[in-house]
């Protein structure tokens, strides 16, 4: 699924994991929830396409498409900073 710029034409998939510190297993139930909520809410106001993505009990992946313009880095900050600023 491409995506049109002005002059361009792209198709940015980024694979992103992070676990619990410690592996922890903390993330159940309405803690889980909660944390899909505001992950689809964080790259709806950036403008992420979330094409995939699983809540484990100590770990989240996400496959998601995003345009040239924004940082791998910049949407890692984005999405861990805010889940863990306003989880419940």
């Amino acid at each position: 699924m491409y995506r049109n710029g002005s002059h361009t034409q792209y198709d940015i998939e980024y694979h992103i994991v992070w676990t619990t510190k410690y592996r922890y297993r903390v993330i159940e139930g309405k803690v889980a929830e909660r944390l899909r909520e505001l992950l689809r809410q964080g790259c709806e106001a950036k403008g992420i396409t979330i094409i995939k993505g699983e809540i484990g009990k100590e770990h989240v992946h996400m496959l998601i498409s995003c345009s040239p313009n924004i940082a791998p880095a910049e949407i890692i900050k984005l999405l861990k900073g805010r889940s863990s600023r306003l989880r419940i």
